[in-house]
């Protein structure tokens, strides 16, 4: 069960930073 949380906790950080990056991008291409 730690396995899984840990899993899903770093899939969880891996998302959010591919929309951090993702969202940069778009402000980078737009100003």
């Amino acid at each position: 069960m730690f396995y899984l949380d840990l899993l899903f906790s770093l899939i969880c950080m891996f998302l959010l930073l591919i929309c951090v990056l993702v969202g940069v991008a778009f402000l980078t291409l737009f100003e």
